[in-house]
């Protein structure tokens, strides 16, 4: 006799901030095809809108739209999240946004805007989903960037929130394990033009330079990122946690003279 024959399969959950376009939206397009439900917590309305018609009549889906700097906009999004798909296992924060401009033009309104979102937005989501994460010993990936470790100018806001995520990923590390791992990610020239909204998608003109300026000998994709995600959220690769993980084609290992 089958014991199991009566048993549910268990189907782990995935949360995916920021997930209606970008790198985002293909994590979470690579979640799904790896077996996961997917919820996509996302701030951008008309983009959450197209995502849950593109998902529509898929089993194991959530489009939720979310403010990843708000404690209430969490509060709500996990509980939704919990309700439709009983549980989280692992959390991506990928949500992000940027002001880049120079300092004089910075608004101190629009600094913390972006360090509430890019940073302060992973601590409360991790915070909000310990219960769950801890209960069925999950995993978070947050989405760090090269940024955190080298700078273009007129990028302060975006750099410092990076370094913050940097940081925060070793803190949360030991403070969830060993339950719960945490590990980040540092994307560098990853070509996401064609991968939003559609008022939004142009795929930029990408010339053999872009290419050959990379030791990889190319720009990157969405599923370069994804497919580390997917590395990282793997029980099998229990042993990792606490790490950044330099997704960027050789360029920060790269010396440049001109």
């Amino acid at each position: 006799m089958d014991h199991n024959r009566d048993q549910r399969e268990v189907r782990r959950t995935a949360v995916v901030t920021g997930g209606a376009q970008g790198i985002g939206r293909i994590v979470a397009d690579a979640l799904r095809e790896a077996g996961y439900r997917v919820a996509v917590w996302d701030h951008d309305a008309e983009a959450v809108a197209e995502e849950s018609v593109r998902h529509t009549g898929e089993e194991g889906y959530l489009a939720l739209g979310c403010d990843v700097s708000s404690e209430e906009s969490i509060g709500l999004a996990v509980a939704e999240t919990v309700r439709q798909m009983e549980r989280i296992d692992l959390l991506v924060n990928n949500a992000a946004i940027h002001a880049n401009k120079p300092m004089a033009d910075l608004d101190p309104g629009e600094w913390r805007h972006v360090i509430g979102v890019n940073l302060t937005g992973p601590f409360l989501c991790t915070r909000a989903c310990e219960t769950e994460l801890r209960r069925h010993r999950g995993a978070v990936v947050n989405m760090c960037s090269t940024r955190a470790f080298q700078s273009e100018p007129h990028t302060e806001a975006y750099s410092a929130s990076k370094g913050g995520v940097l940081a925060l990923t070793h803190a949360l590390a030991i403070s969830l394990g060993p339950e719960v791992r945490v590990n980040c990610i540092s994307p560098g020239w990853i070509d996401v033009s064609a991968v939003r909204k559609k008022s939004a998608a142009r795929q930029e003109e990408l010339h053999d330079r872009d290419h050959a300026q990379h030791p990889a000998g190319r720009v990157g994709t969405p599923l370069d990122i994804a497919r580390m995600v997917l590395f990282l959220a793997d029980p099998q690769n229990g042993f990792i946690t606490g790490q950044n993980f330099i997704v960027d084609g050789g360029m920060t290992r790269k010396m440049i003279y001109l």
